[in-house]
């Protein structure tokens, strides 16, 4: 099983990035998918996640209403679009599954499995 994030880079406070989750190795149709992040010092905290079919969907409430997560199954990608970008959302981002195929969406860290290596996304002037 694994991930690869992708997307990250340099954009200034107010842009948008879109980052992207790519499954290999497994069927991600089977698994919710969260997005996470891990800003230097602090602790690695949920962002959003989605189910197994994008019908449910969760958000921290720190980028409600900023952040999209949506999934294509067919392409065995998750998404993240990020707008009106801070530089408090500078950090790594992670996506990982849940432990059991079908298993619910979650923003616990602790709750997911399947780590990918991260993509990093810096907000600044």
């Amino acid at each position: 099983l694994q991930l690869v994030e992708s997307g990250g880079g340099l954009v200034q406070p107010g842009g948008s990035l879109r980052l992207s989750c790519a499954a290999s190795g497994f069927t991600l149709a089977a698994y919710a998918i969260g997005w996470f992040r891990q800003a230097p010092g602090k602790e690695r905290e949920g962002v959003s996640c989605i189910s197994s079919t994008g019908g449910t969907t969760n958000y921290a409430d720190s980028v409600k209403g900023r952040f999209t997560i949506s999934r294509d199954n067919a392409k065995s990608t998750v998404y993240l679009q990020m707008n009106s970008l801070k530089p408090e959302d500078t950090a790594v981002y992670y996506c990982a599954t849940t432990f059991q195929r079908w298993g619910p969406c979650t923003l616990r860290p602790s709750g997911v499995t399947n780590w990918g290596k991260g993509t990093l996304v810096t907000v600044s002037s």
